[in-house]
């Protein structure tokens, strides 16, 4: 383990593991992690990064004087649908939408192998200040690819995706899955947002509207992964709770990382200046909080809007029940009452600004 105070590691020492006793073994596929002495599991690459990221975080807090980036508390809306209206459905035999939404969480998952691609310009190009020994001058240098393994799998090795996949196929008895799924959520994905600070250039935008989306979405999965969890533990409703809900803990514990790496080096963004195309200075925290802001606008207006559209179409078109605005009426009736942050206020529904999620 490295020294308390080390700030600098290889990338070789960033996706280092732990030493493990046992693999994780799913579907006969090994996956990452495993289980030490003690039969505790242990993430990957967890040897130097964990250890590094609080070391980067004790030297952000000292050296800027400022608390770490957070994402609010007050903005991560309820769970659409909640645990009580999914366990409904699946005591209704209505399971077709628990398949898909969990299909859905992990083919995203899959799609966190992208994370690698996104280049990292020069950090002495747009930030004035020096940023050895932080976060940020390890994006390239690890804390990306570790993401991507993490999410997708390396090699051979499964990650979440194909946890995610076993999770449903002992919850639910390796249900059959359409193969519309992945094609419904590609078409989801809108394209690029407009540039909201032209001036730092397309790839320094990106790349800070990248991280701060992802910590959002991050943030926000620990609710829809706590959801997963008590739900699957069930045995009322879950066919394997045990397993299922293990390899939830699982996923939730490798993610912990990532929500701290992320958090770190926006942190460090927010207290450096900025240097636009022409050589100008912009405060690191106006471009981390705006960009910010707007990817927790979004994600609150999906899960406030949009959501609850396609989680009641979805199930009037898969229920397969004698009455299903019977059903629907029941399912209404478990919906959680949630009211957004004032400054958020005009994503409400209109008429009702503590509206009903799962309506």
């Amino acid at each position: 383990m490295p020294h308390e105070s080390r700030l600098k590691f290889s990338t070789d020492e960033i996706l280092a593991n732990v030493d493990t006793r046992e693999p994780l073994i799913v579907k006969g596929v090994k996956c990452h992690g495993g289980f030490d002495a003690d039969g505790v599991y242990r993430s990957p690459r967890t040897a130097y990064r964990v250890p590094a990221i609080e070391a980067w975080q004790r030297q952000h807090v000292v050296t800027s004087g400022s608390a770490l980036f957070e994402i609010p508390a007050d903005t991560v809306s309820p769970q659409v649908p909640n645990v009580a209206q999914v366990k409904f459905l699946l005591r209704s035999g209505v399971r077709e939408p628990m398949v898909r939404w969990l299909s859905e969480i992990a083919i995203v998952e899959g799609f966190g192998a992208m994370i690698r691609e996104l280049p990292v310009p020069p950090l002495k190009t747009f930030i004035r200040e020096d940023t050895d020994g932080t976060a940020l001058a390890h994006l390239a240098g690890g804390l990306f690819e570790a993401h991507a393994r993490d999410e997708a799998g390396w090699s051979e090795e499964g990650g979440h995706r194909q946890m995610w996949d076993a999770a449903r196929d002992a919850a639910l008895s390796n249900p059959a899955i359409s193969p519309e799924i992945y094609a419904a959520i590609i078409a989801r994905r809108g394209g690029q947002p407009a540039a909201m600070f032209p001036e730092l250039g397309e790839p320094v935008e990106r790349l800070i509207r990248f991280m701060a989306n992802v910590l959002a979405i991050e943030v926000f999965a620990a609710s829809t992964f706590a959801w997963a969890e008590e739900i699957l533990s069930d045995p009322e409703v879950s066919d394997a709770p045990d397993d299922a809900a293990n390899l939830v803990r699982y996923i939730r514990s490798d993610e912990a990382p990532h929500v701290e790496y992320l958090r770190t080096a926006l942190s460090e963004i927010q207290a450096r200046t900025l240097l636009t195309l022409d050589g100008k200075a912009i405060a690191g925290r106006k471009v981390v909080n705006d960009l910010a802001d707007r990817s927790l606008r979004t994600m609150i207006r999906q899960r406030l809007n949009e959501r609850p559209v396609m989680v009641r179409d979805l199930i009037r078109r898969t229920a397969n029940v004698k009455d299903v605005d019977a059903l629907m009426r029941e399912f209404d009736a478990l919906a959680t009452t949630w009211t957004p942050p004032t400054r958020y206020a005009d994503l409400a529904p209109e008429a009702n600004t503590a509206a009903p999620v799962g309506y």
